[in-house]
């Protein structure tokens, strides 16, 4: 009994070192691809632009769930908002945050209870309708403050910023469902 328990204790570092360096990858990766592919979705409102950041991110919370999908959210917006999206500052690191953890948390905890392909699929469509829904009082509420504009302003170009939160969530939870299952093999790996 007692050396069962010392063998179950040294291998408990080496797999969380094991899921931090996967997760760090992930990281990584969602960092590249926002840095290599990004393009407004509405020319009206160019500022608003898709990346495929939420993917590698998505993928993290299906593997590990969702308090680890919140933690990588947590360090790719942090990364991202200080490197390759510098310019939007503070505002884009609390708003790409808030997005993604929305996305993130709805996703991995109906994932977590049924981990189906059409867990799946439910978990990946309640992911978008509750990232489109906590954007639009999210924006209200944050960007007034941080644009130092109206609410009435923002309110008048709510249709592309909820179009926007529901095609950029919808494109990547699309990936993630197509490349998901290839991969989980590697992540899931001790």
């Amino acid at each position: 009994m007692t050396n069962q328990m010392t063998e179950q204790e040294q291998r408990k570092p080496r797999i969380t070192t094991v899921r931090l360096a996967k997760m760090a990858m992930l990281v990584a990766i969602s960092i590249v691809m926002v840095a290599l592919i990004h393009f407004p979705i509405f020319p009206a409102v160019a500022f608003l632009e898709y990346d495929p950041a939420d993917i590698p991110i998505l993928i993290g919370t299906f593997a590990f769930g969702p308090v680890a999908g919140v933690l990588l959210t947590l360090v790719t917006a942090v990364i991202q908002g200080t490197t390759v999206s510098a310019a939007s500052g503070i505002y884009g690191i609390l708003m790409h945050f808030i997005a993604t953890s929305a996305l993130m948390i709805t996703a991995g905890l109906i994932y977590k209870c049924n981990k189906t392909r059409k867990g799946a699929v439910i978990a990946l469509l309640c992911g978008v309708i509750a990232m489109t829904v906590v954007m639009i009082g999210a924006n209200m509420i944050i960007t007034p403050i941080f644009m130092g504009v109206p609410a009435a302003v923002v309110w008048s170009l709510m249709p592309f910023i909820a179009g926007f939160n529901a095609i950029k969530a919808g494109i990547n939870s699309i990936v993630t469902f197509l490349v998901y299952k290839r991969i989980s093999g590697f992540l899931h790996k001790q």
